[in-house]
């Protein structure tokens, strides 16, 4: 296992906060949960980006980050806590700027990037 990205840590980190946050700052009902296994499958990707280096766990995480953005609105987290509302909304933005920073930073992606768009094949 071999640390590449320093983003990889960071959304590892992030994933345990959203583990212990709803118990840290006192969530109720269904924000409990969707916080709880969004940030185990932020621990998730983040592991894996660690075990097998690809890029493709990147574009996991961001949407992980679009989920926990719109998990507020989508399931009601408003009518349970203000806090609750705003710990996703941060954290979520914060997973997305990982992984967007991650992918631009990336060795392999960016090599597929530019043989995708700059040499199309004929």
């Amino acid at each position: 296992m071999r640390i590449q990205h320093w983003q990889d840590v960071a959304s590892l980190l992030l994933g345990v906060w959203l583990v212990l946050s709803p118990f840290a700052l006192g969530f109720a009902g269904a924000a409990v949960w969707i916080t709880i296994v969004l940030g185990l499958c932020v621990i998730l990707f983040a592991i894996e980006g660690f075990v097998i280096p690809s890029y493709l766990e990147e574009w996991g995480e961001i949407l992980l980050g679009l989920a926990l953005v719109v998990a507020p609105w989508t399931v009601g987290y408003e009518s349970v806590s203000a806090t609750a509302t705003a710990s996703s909304m941060v954290s979520g933005i914060l997973v997305i700027l990982f992984g967007a920073w991650e992918l631009t930073t990336d060795r392999d992606f960016i090599t597929w990037w530019h043989d995708r768009w700059h040499h199309p094949a004929t």
